[in-house]
């Protein structure tokens, strides 16, 4: 019998909810949940505090776990975590860079338009003064 099983019959046979399971072992109601549903193990100290808690050796308690399902499962979770803690990592990246870039973006835009608007009243001022009695460029309506 693998250990969740084994957990959840216990549990039953003590007519115990997962919530007063979970109470008694200082978990959750999902962790006992989890552990019941072979979605995680309990730590060490959680094993030992089941042991005493179902009058049980921890031999007893554990026996027939297949420990090479519970390491790859523990390298799976870890792995998980690390891909999800880069992808948050480049996530906040490349917010952070767009929201940069736009800033950046912005200020070469108002920049460059301020320039434009310069250069095209100096070209007005000199063609002005090269053709004083053109009213092209001076022109009022």
């Amino acid at each position: 019998m693998k250990f969740n099983e084994k957990l959840l019959k216990l549990r039953k046979e003590k007519g115990l909810s997962q919530e007063e399971l979970g109470m008694e072992m200082q978990v959750s109601r999902q962790t006992i949940s989890k552990w019941e549903a072979a979605q995680s193990y309990p730590d060490f100290t959680r094993l030992v505090m089941l042991s005493d808690f179902f009058d049980m050796t921890l031999d007893e308690l554990v026996k027939d776990i297949d420990v090479q399902e519970v390491r790859e499962n523990s390298l799976t979770n870890e792995k998980i975590d690390s891909i999800y803690r880069v992808s948050q990592e480049v996530d906040s990246i490349f917010h952070s860079r767009t929201l940069i870039g736009a800033v950046k973006g912005i200020k070469w835009f108002l920049a460059g338009s301020f320039i434009l608007l310069c250069l095209i009243a100096v070209v007005s001022l000199i063609l002005h003064f090269i053709y004083p009695e053109s009213y092209m460029f001076w022109r009022t309506y």
